[in-house]
């Protein structure tokens, strides 16, 4: 094989010598950490731009930016006492997690809040801090939306659209026909898992008009979950449709708020199409849909006329792999511009287009992504965070509309999370490192800071002796620069060999390598142990550009692998780790790769513990699966090769599987299919299985997935 070369990034490191009284990082720690890290919620501005609103341990606080003064207006017990109690269904409720419904929204006056409890809605008056109730029944009002003049409230009840005019009171259905596979205004599973879709209805500017998404799911498969902890097992039906299965038929409608016949938008074909995106023109004559064929190789913005239904490409993008779809496009003014997002240069970055969908300007430019982005059209602005400063950062800038007066307005190397006033006059910046814990402060629309709003949290790294970080790049052979992070064991000793566990996940849409605080991990407790803590993020990855990511186009597995072992070949090399003692560890896709690892390079890892795998692409949802991987029918050998359950004999490693036995997301049927194919095989196998409904393990019983994972590489790497 061809050398290789490494060299290491000179970064700030997370931590310092154990300082007296310093406690070690324990399981028991971990543990009491997530129980008090409540915190508060999002910052939710004002009209104004100079007030925000948070949910504080359950009181809503009203923040005044310039004044820097704070006051409680009501305790959310109150509202959830007066609420009505909720109907329970007969079956769980399969609602994706990504579903984003506001809980929290503010009237234009800046005087009164919308406010969603226990499924009933309320009115609450931030001066006074009395609250009107707006709905008191066992249904649960899903998804509510003030309209933009603030006369009604939309939402859904079921697969069913309904509002209220805030004036009368008058409660009017604008659907009527939702039933368990037609939704009306309600998503599937899957739109916001893989599209990141999380609404299916949006008012029109001036009010008088809503559009909504119709899901018929009646093709969708069912997975049939069973809830196993009754005497009879009680079935769970699950629509979710994997690869190469029927996906729901969606079509986009537009209905007045006071009823009537909905007005179905002609945006052709329905099946073998996703609707990713909806966003009303100024006008709020015509409506844009963001449209892509089911293997995600094209993008049109259809632009739909609402009277006539009738609609037209405004802009087509095509790309030779797959089209990830991020944002909708902002229209300005009177629509005859927007701004776009895309990486037709090969990086995410923001366009200026006509109303014919042409390129007026590339607003910016660059070997780096805009990871996200917000307009302000009183200040002229766009506010935007990106990776231009470094891929391991997330740093703050503003630029004009039409691309001049660029700015960077964070300051400090590290991650920053923005949130933006309405008026743009003022944001907070949410800042950490490796070696800060996270600060949010205050500043004016040009960087200068105005107040700490929130000092960091300090206690963790006061109490426990936190192991320092190092950022690595590895350079393959190819000359491609990997990123990675490692921790040395406690009391680490120049010369001694160690044992080591591999981090991984690797798949796309994930960038696990980032400057930022950790704090209190799993990571810890396994380095305070003695074990070499190691993750890299191979090619296939995001935050490095399109080409960097679409390197797993139909093969899935095979190129993330050879920049793994890169990473250990890196490790090993430095001469503290044992090679015949590393442990590989990875939940979800990183448990496909663990599988996959084990399975494809078997002498490479003596102990792995996959978590919530998926084992053979065939079993995994279709938007996710198809974009990277294609039809089933069309490339089956893609698929055939690509599982780990294919190679089943080849496993040498010590093996733990784990997995909820109701996962949502990755099928439980997975880890029932690998342990079928490792049986067959005549290999030896360990597993965990929990009886929780979601794909991670949470709660309590995760004190149990800390201890039997801790103590499976103490066992097998000691």
């Amino acid at each position: 094989m061809l050398k290789l070369a490494f060299s290491l990034v000179l970064l700030p490191v997370l931590g310092c010598p154990a300082l007296a009284g310093q406690k070690a990082v324990t399981i028991d720690a971990l543990m009491e950490a997530a129980g008090r890290r409540a915190g508060e919620g999002p910052a939710i501005w004002a009209p104004n731009g100079n007030e925000f609103v948070v949910n504080k341990s359950g009181t809503l606080a009203i923040y005044d930016a310039p004044s820097g003064k704070q006051r409680d207006v009501i305790q959310l017990s109150k509202l959830e006492g007066a609420a009505a109690t909720p109907e329970q269904p007969a079956t769980f409720d399969w609602t994706n997690r990504r579903v984003d419904e506001n809980e929290i929204q503010w009237f234009a006056d800046g005087k009164r809040l919308l406010v969603s409890a226990t499924g009933d809605l309320f009115i609450v008056d931030v001066n006074k801090g009395s609250f009107e109730q707006l709905t008191h029944t066992s249904d649960v009002e899903r998804d509510p939306k003030l309209s933009p003049d603030n006369q009604f409230v939309s939402f859904r009840r079921g697969p069913n659209l309904f509002t209220i005019a805030l004036s009368s009171k008058k409660l009017t259905q604008l659907t009527t026909n939702g039933s368990e596979t037609l939704l009306n205004g309600q998503l599937d599973w899957v739109y916001p898992e893989e599209l990141e879709l999380g609404t299916a209805h949006w008012w029109s500017p001036d009010s008088h008009s809503i559009a909504y998404f119709q899901f018929d799911v009646a093709h969708e498969p069912i997975f049939p979950q069973v809830y196993l902890l009754k005497q009879h097992g009680l079935l769970e039906p699950e629509r979710y449709p994997k690869a190469g299965d029927p996906n729901a038929e969606v079509r986009l409608g537009i209905v007045s708020p006071l009823g009537g016949e909905t007005k179905w938008m002609d945006l052709g074909e329905p099946r073998g199409n996703l609707m990713a995106r909806v966003t009303w023109l100024p006008s709020s004559r015509e409506v844009a849909v963001e449209k892509l064929p089911r293997i995600q190789n094209k993008l049109d913005l259809l632009v739909a006329d609402i009277e006539t239904g009738r609609s037209r490409i405004l802009l087509h993008e095509e790309d030779p792999k797959w089209i990830n779809v991020k944002d909708e496009p902002y229209f300005l003014g009177n629509g005859d511009q927007f701004i776009w997002s895309s990486e037709r240069d090969g990086f995410r970055h923001l366009y200026l287009m006509d109303k014919a969908g042409n390129v007026q300007k590339q607003l910016t430019r660059g070997t780096w992504e805009v990871a996200s982005w917000q307009v302000r059209p009183e200040k002229s602005r766009i506010f935007f965070t990106s990776t231009e400063a470094s891929p391991l950062e997330r740093q703050f800038y503003s630029i004009a509309l039409d691309g001049g007066g660029k700015q960077q307005l964070s300051q400090g190397a590290g991650t920053h999370t923005i949130s933006v006033s309405q008026s743009g006059s003022f944001f907070l910046d949410r800042f950490s490192n490796r070696t800060t814990p996270p600060r949010t402060t205050l500043y004016r629309e040009d960087g200068t800071e105005l107040r700490v709003y929130r000092q960091p949290d300090t206690r963790d790294a006061d109490q426990y002796n936190i192991l320092p970080t190092e950022i690595v790049d590895v350079k393959a052979a190819d000359g491609m620069k990997l990123y990675a992070r490692l921790i040395k064991p406690a009391g680490f000793q120049s010369g001694k060999k160690y044992p080591a566990v591999v981090m991984v996940y690797g798949g796309p849409g994930i960038q696990s390598i980032h400057n930022v605080w950790a704090g209190l991990t799993w990571d810890q407790v396994l380095a305070h142990k003695g074990f070499v803590i190691w993750q890299l993020d191979n090619r296939g990855s995001s935050g490095r550009g399109h080409a960097f990511e679409s390197v797993i186009y139909h093969d899935m597995g095979a190129h993330e692998l050879e920049d793994q072992k890169t990473g250990i070949q890196w490790l090993v090399a430095q001469g503290f780790v044992d090679p015949e003692r590393i442990g590989l560890y990875g939940w979800s896709y990183g448990g496909y790769m663990t599988l996959y690892t084990v399975t494809n390079a078997p002498t490479l890892i003596r102990a792995a513990i996959a978590g919530a795998p998926v084992t053979n692409w065939h079993n995994y949802d279709s938007i996710y699966t198809e974009r990277y991987m294609g039809l089933p029918a069309q490339d089956e050998q893609a698929y055939k090769v690509t599982s780990p359950q294919t190679k089943a004999a080849e496993l040498k490693a010590k093996l733990l599987i784990v997995h909820n036995i109701e996962d949502d997301n990755v099928h439980f049927a997975n880890t029932m299919q690998m342990a079928d194919a490792l049986q067959k095989a005549n290999r030896q196998f360990y597993m965990l299985v929990f009886p929780q409904k979601s794909h991670g393990v949470t709660g309590p019983v995760r004190r149990q997935l800390l201890e039997e994972t801790t103590a499976f590489f103490e066992n097998n790497l000691r």
